[in-house]
């Protein structure tokens, strides 16, 4: 499985990589690439009230730089691994772009139609190894299982679609019945919904809602040896490639890109 580490990484790195160039927009419109600091200072001179109290100061940039960075480097990290969870299944089990990729559209009261992804797919009929096919279509029935979902229903899934996600610790309500929704869009069209979060940090009562409300969650707690509550342990003993291996071997280069990206959003100016 090494043998794919280079290309996997990029896959993760190139994203995160991009947040060392972050910088602040200051409410100057969604487009462009933000402000420096010396149009910051131009800007926040020319407004009295913030003159005054001598908000042009490096450091507020620093600081509102900072703050919008990190957000990003969330973002990011969700992003590339996003890529690379699509790539291991491919990789892992046989399956095309098409296959991993799933979408569906949803009209709007404008009478415009919005098209809606997910993260990732595994249809169950593209799986030419059997014992994978199996191993898959097992992992589905114990999951469905234990959350509730009724036999019948069960029956008519030809597969699994994903949404993949850092960590889950918002409250943001819009976002948690645009999931559910995404739910029970996937039901419709014969799929079992699936959350894979890749950090153990997911709030409580978000877990809780969204296994009552029929989606399959694994988080990125180890050391349970249960594929149907843990990210690493689906991704290995279900999709057949060991995740959580490929983190801790490349941990040391996970950790010395991030610290760059962090040097960076903390100083005023990023140099380049």
């Amino acid at each position: 499985m090494r043998q794919n580490d280079g290309r996997y990484l990029d896959l993760v790195l190139d994203p995160i990589r991009v947040c060392a160039k972050y910088k602040p927009k200051f409410g100057q419109g969604a487009k462009g690439d933000g402000l420096t600091l010396a149009q910051f200072q131009t800007l926040y001179q020319g407004d009295p009230f913030y003159n005054w109290f001598g908000l042009d100061n490096p450091l507020m940039y620093a600081a509102h730089k900072a703050a919008g960075g990190m957000t990003s480097v969330y973002r990011q990290i969700g992003i590339g691994c996003e890529k690379l969870f699509r790539t291991i299944l491919k990789d892992s089990l046989g399956l095309t772009t098409t296959d991993v990729t799933w979408s569906y559209e949803m009209p709007l009261s404008s009478g415009k139609i919005r098209k809606l992804y997910l993260d990732g797919r595994v249809p169950l009929n593209k799986i030419a190894d059997k014992t994978k096919s199996d191993r898959f279509q097992a992992w589905m029935r114990e999951s469905a299982d234990s959350i509730g979902v009724d036999r019948k229903i069960f029956k008519t899934l030809m597969g699994t679609v994903f949404e993949v996600r850092q960590g889950y610790k918002s409250k943001d309500s819009k976002r948690q019945n645009a999931d559910i929704a995404n739910a029970a869009t996937a039901y419709t069209k014969a799929y079992f919904p699936c959350a894979v979060i890749l950090s153990a940090q997911i709030d409580s009562d978000i877990l809780l809602r969204y296994r009552a409300e029929k989606w399959a969650v694994v988080t990125g707690i180890e050391g349970v040896k249960n594929p149907l509550v843990s990210t690493y342990d689906f991704m290995r003993d279900v999709v057949g490639y060991d995740l959580a291996a490929f983190f801790t071997r490349n941990s040391k280069t996970f950790r010395t890109e991030i610290n760059n990206v962090l040097k960076a959003l903390l100083r005023p100016e990023t140099t380049s």
